[in-house]
C-alpha cells in the first residue's frame, strides 16, 4: 500500500492534496462566513483561537512526521546502508564524459544487488537508472574534481531493459546522453 504513495508523482499528488484539501477548506469557510454570512468584528474569545491554533498546528506536526518515518525506508541513504549488510554486492563502475558512459558491466541478474561507483571527468552529468515501465529508480549527480567518486547501491527486482540517461543538462548532445542495463531472469 505504501509502495504507491513512494514511487510514483502519483501518490506524491496524493499527499500533497492530503495535506493541502483540508487547509483550502478551512480557508475558503472562513472567508465566506467573514465575507457574506457576518462581516462584523468576531465575538470569538481569543483563548478558543488559541487552543484551535494549538491543535491544528499539533495535528500538521504528528501527519509531518508521521509521513517521514513511513517514508524512511524509501530514501536512497537509507536504502544504500540496507545494502551494504549484504554480503554479494557486485561492483559496478561508471564513468560519464560529454556524452557518454562507460560502465564496467551492464547486464545483471534479477536479485543481484549492484554499487554503482561513479564519476565524471569533464562537467557535471547525472546518472538517472528508469525501470523498464519508465519510472525513474534512483539518480546521482556526478560532479567532477570530487576526491572520491559518488556511489550507490540498488538491488535490481525485475527483468527487463533498464535506461540510463543523464538528467543534467551538460552541454549541445545532453538529450542523447544515453546506456541501457539488462536485467536478465534469475536461474
Amino acid at each position: 500500500m505504501t509502495d504507491f504513495l513512494f514511487s510514483s508523482g502519483w501518490g506524491a499528488f496524493t499527499i500533497m492534496l492530503f495535506f493541502q484539501i483540508p487547509f483550502l477548506i478551512v480557508f475558503i469557510r472562513i472567508v465566506y462566513k467573514k465575507a457574506f454570512v457576518n462581516a462584523e468584528p468576531s465575538g470569538t474569545h481569543p483563548k478558543k483561537y488559541s487552543r484551535l491554533e494549538a491543535a491544528w498546528i499539533a495535528t500538521t506536526i504528528v501527519l509531518f512526521i508521521l509521513i517521514n518515518v513511513i517514508s524512511i525506508n524509501y530514501m536512497p541513504p537509507i536504502s544504500t546502508a540496507k545494502a551494504a549488510l549484504i554480503e554479494d554486492i557486485r561492483e559496478v563502475d561508471v564513468t560519464a564524459q560529454s556524452w557518454s558512459y562507460d560502465i564496467s558491466e551492464r547486464t545483471y541478474e534479477s536479485g543481484t544487488t549492484v554499487r554503482f561507483v561513479a564519476k565524471s571527468i569533464d562537467t557535471v552529468h547525472g546518472f538517472a537508472v528508469y525501470h523498464p515501465d519508465g519510472r525513474v529508480l534512483f539518480t546521482m549527480m556526478l560532479v567532477p574534481g570530487l576526491e572520491e567518486p559518488t556511489s550507490l547501491t540498488y538491488t535490481f527486482t525485475d527483468p527487463g531493459k533498464y535506461t540510463v540517461r543523464c538528467s543534467e543538462y551538460c552541454g549541445m548532445i545532453h538529450h542523447a546522453m544515453r546506456d541501457q542495463l539488462t536485467v536478465t531472469p534469475k536461474g
